[in-house]
């Protein structure tokens, strides 16, 4: 199965389309994909404890569920300048989410078989 690597720019601002990022991710994670979620701009609050939590979304899977998923079984990644931007460590982030720089994603999605969205 291709690796995917879905990257979210939108935070709770555009509910709708951070909640398609997750669904995606999350949903290919299921069927057994490797998956690498990069959150970026206003997104990359949602690797911060409690922020997936208050988000929410009618008749959507919540969001905690989806990040709990992908995070289980794929990786969460935070840009590193988004992350300074927000005054943001890793100590900030939840377990297992990561701060990376453009470089690492640019060398994750030029991989031959990769899929890469955004969102």
């Amino acid at each position: 199965m291709r690796r995917l690597v879905v990257k979210l720019t939108a935070g709770a601002e555009e509910p709708e389309r951070a909640n398609q990022a997750f669904t995606v991710a999350a949903a290919a994670v299921a069927a057994g994909a490797e998956v690498s979620l990069w959150l970026t701009a206003e997104a990359s609050w949602f690797a911060v404890p409690g922020r997936a939590e208050a988000f929410e979304l009618p008749l959507a899977t919540p969001l905690a569920d989806l990040l709990g998923i992908v995070l289980a079984d794929g990786e969460v990644v935070v840009c590193s300048q988004c992350a300074a931007r927000r005054d943001l460590t890793e100590e900030d982030l939840m377990p297992g989410a990561a701060i990376k720089g453009a470089a690492v994603f640019a060398e994750e999605i030029l991989l031959d078989g990769v899929q890469a969205l955004v969102y």
